[in-house]
């Protein structure tokens, strides 16, 4: 099989792998991307504030993580978590609560928020984003990584990684029973993912958090649903070829 035949999923996954971050020392990998890319990059956090160079908070250990691992360096190209309910007490507020203006509160009222989840720290290392001059070189991601070019192959699956976050995201929802997503999305990010068939639904306007963002819902069985009408590649990136789709067709 040629690269131009392979499917997305297939393409990707020669080049990177999603792994649950479900040991202390995956998550240490998880929190120093992410100060790598919160306070380094984006600098959305004071760096002075997380001294051992891992940005972590009060959310993280009723969390669900995962990485995105690049095979041939073995280094780490994204992350993202999903902010689990407190089944003890569901009423508790996630953090896009606590931080951005919700004008359709009746919406969240109608959810049942044992199966509502917070998508949060969705980051991708910009080594791995294409950048003029330096699209192919991993100088960003830290100095205990040995320069390596990428392929234009590989470098064409750059894009995709944002998409193998949901499907990370998508198998933990499975794993949790969770039918429902709440998350800030910058505009242009909103404008990227519709091009693949995700529509959130706006719940109120633009708050500074992180930059500008609308806080969002997404029903995670509509979304598939729409997904696999756009683009039957993707779903099966979503869903890995479909493991995932019966589960969430069938939340309520």
């Amino acid at each position: 099989m040629n690269a131009n035949s392979k499917t997305i999923n297939e393409a990707f996954k020669e080049y990177f792998e999603m792994m649950p971050a479900t040991t202390a020392e995956l998550k240490s990998e998880v929190f120093k991307l992410r100060y790598q890319v919160y306070c380094l990059e984006i600098h959305g956090y004071d760096p002075s504030i997380f001294p051992d160079g891992m940005e972590y908070d009060e959310f993280d250990p009723h969390s669900a993580h995962y990485l995105i691992r690049h095979r041939k360096t073995n280094g780490f190209a994204a992350t993202t978590r999903l902010i689990l309910p407190d089944q003890r007490n569901p009423s508790a507020s996630f953090p896009l609560e606590q931080h951005c203006v919700i004008d359709q509160k009746e919406l969240l009222q109608t959810i049942d928020r044992r199966r509502l989840a917070e998508v949060s720290r969705f980051c991708v290392s910009k080594a791995f984003k294409k950048r003029r001059n330096k699209s192919g070189t991993l100088d960003a991601v830290g100095s205990d990584w040995n320069e390596y070019e990428f392929t234009q192959t590989e470098r064409r699956t750059f894009p995709h990684i944002a998409l193998a976050l949901f499907a990370c995201l998508i198998k933990t929802s499975h794993e949790h029973d969770i039918h429902y997503w709440c998350a800030s999305m910058e505009p242009a990010f909103l404008r990227f993912i519709a091009m693949f068939g995700v529509y959130p639904v706006k719940i109120g306007p633009v708050s500074d958090y992180h930059g500008d963002r609308f806080p969002c819902i997404i029903k995670v069985d509509e979304m598939l649903d729409s997904v696999a009408d756009k683009n039957e590649q993707v779903w099966e990136m979503f869903t890995d070829e479909g493991r995932f789709w019966e589960t969430t067709a069938a939340a309520v």
